[in-house]
């Protein structure tokens, strides 16, 4: 088993650096639910809403997004340039040492 670290700044924006496990086939929506971090995740990872929209302050390349997950990030609230669905990011070794942080909740 390897574990990669990842820094995850929360909603108040306090910075944690995690160890996430990349032998478990996990996305970023459910690593940070695994941390009891606040994120939804309301349609269970299929790119169907936007309740785990996180921001990537890393430039490292990550996948680039499909067109499903465009087409619900189009739809977001607090949208950026940077804006992701954790859902539609696996947890790899690519990942080690990158930054993400929570977007704020839909109201």
């Amino acid at each position: 088993m390897k574990n990669i670290k990842i820094v995850l700044i929360d909603r108040q924006g306090v910075s944690h650096s995690l160890e996430a496990p990349t032998d478990m086939s996990m996305n970023l929506m459910e690593f940070c639910k695994s941390y009891e971090f606040p994120v939804q995740g309301i349609c269970g990872g299929m790119a169907m809403c936007a309740s785990c929209q996180i921001y990537v302050h890393s430039k490292n390349i990550i996948k680039d997004k499909s067109d499903d997950e465009d087409a619900m990030l189009s739809e977001a609230f607090f949208v950026k340039e940077n804006s992701r669905l954790g859902c539609q990011i696996q947890i790899t070794d690519e990942l080690d040492g990158l930054v993400f942080e929570l977007a704020p909740e839909e109201n």
